[in-house]
């Protein structure tokens, strides 16, 4: 199924969203919980499945649902239309901090692997589904898990990372890299983990026991702060289960919840 053919612009700096203009009768997938807000004349309803195939059966629809449960995306997908005569703006935002990634897959060859928390939105037509990693051992010990989301399309999607971006672009090169980092990467990069060298290094270097290898020719795009991350140092200072929240290594943490009657 062809997609359709979006207009978008992306607003703000480190806290993004993308406003997509949408013609009459286009419309726009995404998870759900990501729309911002929309002008009058779009219509938005929840459903199963993407919508990329109109002829799937309701088991296959079924099928998909489960596989979106395995994943821990959200059961439904909301699709919104313009039913408007004129055209009509839609936005989303990302629920924390980082940059919003705009991907035109006909110019990635149609298909493009990511993270299964990075999808936002899509145009209609764009087709969403799980990846299992090819090698066990990438996600049994990756920290992210067996599944990766495979988008396929021809049209433009909208990926979010947190932080701030890089995009690598491989010619039979190799990098090593966090697994939480990866944002995304094209179908002709191998993804696969190795064990960090050394006991020292492994229990003490604070990088995990694994690290991710990818290489091939394509495109890999990277994130500086990963949501497990950012959740990680939250906790850290977070109240205790005593009710107490953790000071940040100053004797002003405990004075100052002394001097507030904590």
């Amino acid at each position: 199924m062809k997609s359709h053919e979006i207009d978008y612009n992306i607003v703000g700096d480190d806290m993004q969203m993308v406003e997509i203009e949408l013609d009459r009768h286009e419309s726009v997938i995404a998870e759900a919980g990501a729309m911002n807000y929309m002008e009058d004349g779009i219509t938005y309803e929840a459903k199963m499945g993407d919508g990329s195939n109109p002829s799937e059966s309701f088991l296959t629809k079924i099928v998909g649902v489960g596989k979106r449960v395995i994943s821990g995306e959200s059961i439904m997908m909301t699709h919104f239309k313009n039913l408007a005569a004129e055209k009509r703006r839609v936005s989303f935002a990302a629920p924390y901090p980082g940059k919003i990634i705009p991907v035109d897959l006909s110019k990635i060859g149609g298909k493009l692997y990511c993270q299964k928390d990075a999808f936002l939105c899509a145009a209609f037509g764009t087709k969403l589904d799980i990846a299992f990693t090819k090698r066990f051992g990438a996600g049994l010990l990756g920290g992210e898990g067996f599944i990766l989301e495979r988008i396929e399309g021809d049209g433009k999607a909208f990926l979010h990372a947190g932080g701030t971006v890089v995009k690598k672009k491989l010619n039979n090169e190799i990098i090593k890299v966090d697994t939480g980092c990866i944002v995304c990467f094209t179908q002709d990069i191998d993804y696969n983990i190795e064990m960090v060298r050394g006991l020292k290094s492994m229990f003490f270097g604070g990088e995990g026991m694994f690290l991710c290898t990818l290489q091939g020719m394509g495109i890999v795009m990277l994130q500086s702060l990963p949501l497990s991350r950012l959740a990680d140092r939250i906790l850290r200072y977070a109240p205790s289960a005593g009710g107490k929240r953790k000071g940040e290594g100053s004797i002003l943490g405990g004075l100052g919840d002394f001097l507030n009657g904590d």
